[in-house]
């Protein structure tokens, strides 16, 4: 059970993080004068709306592979690869906002976090299936 707690906590700090990013790409939007529901613009503000976004697509696999994993691999390892895809992302975005080509370290830690994650849970449900 406390390890589900650390892998509710690696999810929301997950979603904090997405959340905040939305609110940067709000911010943006004002500075960069890019008003809604206009999504081209200013090039800095289109690395902040394309960080956003890719969060989210990412997120989308993050997520149920987190909890699947947990429930069939391991809820330690997994909330430690969600502490680390929460970083990853971090280190994504800042790199993705200064300059697109510094963001593939962060899109490479996330990719492989992701790929642990869904491999694991498939090979975890397989292995009980059997």
């Amino acid at each position: 059970m406390r390890h589900l707690s650390l892998v509710s906590l690696a999810v929301v700090l997950a979603l904090l993080e997405y959340a905040i990013l939305g609110l940067l790409v709000g911010q943006a939007r004002g500075k960069y004068k890019v008003p809604a529901p206009a999504t081209t613009g200013d090039p800095i503000f289109e690395r902040y709306f394309r960080v956003h976004q890719n969060t989210m697509e990412q997120l989308v696999v993050f997520v149920p592979a987190m909890f699947i994993f947990a429930a069939y691999v391991n809820g330690l390892v997994a909330a430690a690869l969600g502490l680390l895809f929460v970083i990853a992302r971090a280190i994504y975005a800042r790199g993705y906002i200064s300059n697109p080509e510094k963001r593939a370290s962060g899109a490479a830690i996330t990719f492989i976090v992701n790929a642990i994650l869904v491999v694991g849970s498939l090979i975890g449900v397989v292995a009980r299936a059997l």
